[in-house]
């Protein structure tokens, strides 16, 4: 049973988790080999928003009780999942991520929110793992500039310059275990060096009075107790493997996360 008492003091001292036991070695390479299977019939999955709306299995991941109960300690009983996604590097590629906050551009009216990353193959030093600056989601928000560089993962390359390096702290994860971190908290990643696939699977997690501040039309889905508020229109779990009907909508989804993380 995992210790949610000690997570939630950790969390709130340091700003995330790591190595947070989820799902067994097995069943990450299993859940690895479903997202491989996609990927060889429609292409690349990195960076597509709403995962769970497509993919039955991937709805199965999200609402693990090892995930949600952690979540639990971290924001509430009332728990709206805001996003699922894939964050591939490809082996020996340059791509990065450079240091930011989650939520700086994501207009949302609060912080109680929670990102899970889950590692589906090795994440260490050599494979590009993330680096998080314990605290740093005490500070508020931090100046980020804006670019256009190809390497970086982040949609508008955003970057917080001068981060003390050498207060970043590694959280490497094997494949089946978590990291946990503060919309708020300063993280990266270098590029994957390794000859595998770094892939971790990521979800937003936010409390239900939270709200989207840049329009009307965001949406989001209930996983555990009681949405008192109505923020946000209702997502539609997957009942199958892209659906017709669910594809449709999950393209019009995806463009709306992409747009709304790209308004300032």
């Amino acid at each position: 049973m995992l210790d949610t008492a000690r997570f939630a003091e950790t969390y709130n001292r340091q700003g995330y988790l790591s190595e947070v036991p989820i799902i067994a070695p097995q069943e990450a390479a299993q859940y690895r080999a479903e997202l491989e299977a996609i990927e060889a019939a429609r292409g690349p999955m990195h960076y597509k928003a709403k995962m769970h709306t497509v993919l039955p299995w991937v709805w199965d991941l999200v609402t693990h009780p090892n995930i949600l109960d952690t979540v639990e300690a971290l924001i509430g009983p009332d728990i709206l999942l805001y996003d699922s996604e894939f964050i591939i590097k490809e082996p020996n590629t340059p791509s990065f991520v450079s240091w930011h906050q989650d939520l700086t551009f994501w207009g949302l009216s609060d912080d109680a929110q929670v990102s899970l990353w889950l590692a589906l193959s090795p994440a260490n030093a050599q494979s590009g793992c993330m680096r998080m600056i314990p605290g740093s989601h005490t500070r508020g928000v931090w100046a980020h500039e804006t670019s256009e560089d190809e390497d970086n993962v982040l949609l508008q390359s955003q970057t917080v310059k001068g981060v003390d390096e050498e207060a970043a702290v590694l959280c490497p994860l094997e494949p089946g275990q978590a990291s946990f971190h503060h919309g708020w908290t300063l993280h990266a990643s270098m590029p994957n060096e390794s000859t595998d696939r770094r892939i971790g699977f990521n979800a937003q997690f936010i409390a239900p009075h939270v709200r989207q501040t840049k329009h009307d039309h965001d949406t989001a889905l209930l996983v555990r107790g009681e949405d008192r508020y109505g923020h946000f229109k209702a997502d539609v779990a997957a009942t199958e493997s892209f659906g017709a009907e669910a594809t449709q909508c999950w393209e019009v989804l995806n463009k709306l996360h992409v747009d709304t993380q790209g308004a300032r």
